[in-house]
């Protein structure tokens, strides 16, 4: 059966950490071993993602993330409708490679709009057949809110 969990943060570059601790809760919640580092690397990219590039002012960004029995699927929900590029650096260049990675680690991912307004990134991680039956949330922290729309 799918499980599905999901925060909401600030559009602060410290919540980058937050939603990589969110996920690791998670994740470690619904006893998933396999893919974890993957899934984790792209939280952070995506949701760095989303504090520098993706959210108005006012906003924040929402990290969802959905497990059924093989794939384990991640959410990054912004206000801003502007497609994110994948872009080619160079080898001197200190940015510019989150969606490249996204897309390395993941088994497909993809952008959609989002209703009112803003962007879904999202990415799937197959996984080996680690996650147990019993799946139980992870510890909620004092940022835990419901999904604002602005």
């Amino acid at each position: 059966m799918p499980e599905s969990l999901q925060q909401f943060f600030e559009a602060r570059r410290q919540s980058v950490r937050k939603a990589r601790e969110f996920a690791t809760r998670a994740l470690d919640g619904w006893g998933l071993t396999s893919r974890t580092e993957d899934i984790r690397l792209c939280v952070s990219e995506l949701a760095t993602n989303a504090v520098l590039h993706g959210t108005a002012r006012g906003h924040g960004f929402l990290v969802r993330l959905d497990i059924d029995d093989n794939c384990v699927r991640l959410e990054v929900h912004d206000s801003r409708r502007q497609q994110p590029v994948v872009r080619e650096p160079t080898a001197t260049d200190i940015s510019g490679r989150g969606l490249t990675l996204v897309a390395a680690l993941s088994d497909e991912w993809g952008v959609r709009d989002r209703t009112p307004l803003g962007k879904i990134i999202w990415s799937c991680f197959k996984t080996a057949d680690d996650a147990t039956q019993s799946i139980s949330p992870p510890v909620p922290n004092h940022d835990d809110r419901p999904l604002e729309v602005r």
